[in-house]
């Protein structure tokens, strides 16, 4: 499907710039959401074709980031899923992560500290040149939350493979607008409910196969059992050889709306997304005098610009102080330039 096509499936009011915070809904999945909550009141179906929906977003997520559909665990939040890692590590392993990072990141490495996990934190630009022969973990968001700063991956591998330390990546910003190669890392965590237009309480994560047996399924249930109907009752534990071993049961409804936005963002391509967005920040940055940059969030000072943009009917947001502007496929010029009326005049 080409962008512009997708583009037809959305439906905000005045310019919303504000995607980092979370993400609109295509029609196709409002639609399906709206249709299944009907279902629901009315006591129309039983509940299997809700958790369908699961599946389906797997497989779409998988596409997405280049893996395999057995290597993706779902949760509900970056954090449950993260926990899962933390709390399966060594006693003693010693993780270094960048010290403005967002909490959902760090937290659950921080919460294992009495196991006898530490947590060293160095700056995000020089992250990789933090990694010591001792390193077991490099744990860092893909794309800064605050910033939209992008990692410098390679440079974080690479250092990270030196050591033969676990990569453990947060994508949350990132999967939907900036094109990722999960098979590169241990570990990818995403929650879906920014770029890749969902509801809250969806989140997949990503492990290699050789991690995906030393991660304790801590909140196993009768959805991570080899087949899921038929794992209800009794024992003994049986369950699935997939990283689908470590899924918990879905909350039905959010799913139900995951999975038709995401087979939209495959359909129209992450690489397409990603020339439409960094365009549309790049434009931006133009408007304020900025150098062009990488991102699709795009973070400055600019004096009275939450008022402003109240003013003039554009919602973005302020974070660490600073104007954060992010921009996504259903992001126009003329949003743009709505924004920067606002801001400069």
């Amino acid at each position: 499907m080409e962008l512009a096509e997708a583009q037809k499936l959305f439906e905000p009011e005045g310019v919303y710039l504000n995607t980092a915070s979370y993400g609109l809904p295509p029609r196709p999945a409002w639609d399906e959401l709206q249709r299944v909550l009907d279902e629901w009141h009315h006591g129309r179906t039983s509940w299997e074709p809700w958790g369908e929906a699961t599946d389906r977003a797997r497989r779409a997520f998988a596409r997405l980031v280049g893996v395999g559909e057995d290597d993706v665990a779902e949760g509900a939040t970056v954090s449950q899923l993260l926990g899962l890692v933390a709390g399966s590590l060594p006693a003693g392993t010693r993780v270094v992560a960048p010290e403005d990072d967002f909490t959902s990141l760090l937290f659950p490495f921080l919460a294992q500290a009495e196991r006898g996990l530490e947590v060293r934190t160095a700056p995000l630009e020089g992250l990789a040149d933090a990694v010591r022969p001792d390193t077991d973990v490099v744990a860092a968001s893909l794309v800064q939350s605050a910033t939209g700063f992008v990692l410098d991956l390679d440079a974080v591998i690479e250092a990270a493979r030196a050591s033969d330390a676990l990569v453990v990546i947060d994508a949350t910003q990132a999967c939907g607008w900036l094109p990722v190669d999960a098979s590169r890392v241990d570990v990818l965590a995403c929650h879906a409910y920014k770029w890749l237009c969902s509801p809250r309480g969806t989140a997949f994560m990503t492990l290699s196969e050789g991690l995906r047996d030393r991660v304790r399924p801590d909140q196993a249930g009768w959805w991570a059992g080899t087949d899921q109907y038929g794992t209800y009752y009794g024992t003994p534990l049986r369950l699935a050889e997939s990283a689908r071993r470590l899924d918990i049961s879905p909350a039905w409804f959010p799913w139900v709306g995951t999975a038709p936005a995401l087979e939209l963002l495959v359909e129209v391509g992450a690489e397409a997304i990603h020339e439409h967005d960094v365009g549309l920040a790049n434009r931006f940055r133009a408007g304020l005098g900025l150098e062009p940059g990488y991102s699709a969030i795009v973070s400055t000072d600019v004096p009275g610009a939450q008022e402003k943009l109240e003013r003039a009917g554009v919602l973005a947001a302020v974070r660490a102080g600073s104007l954060r502007a992010s921009f996504h496929l259903y992001t126009t010029e003329a949003d743009v330039d709505a924004a920067l009326d606002a801001l400069v005049g």
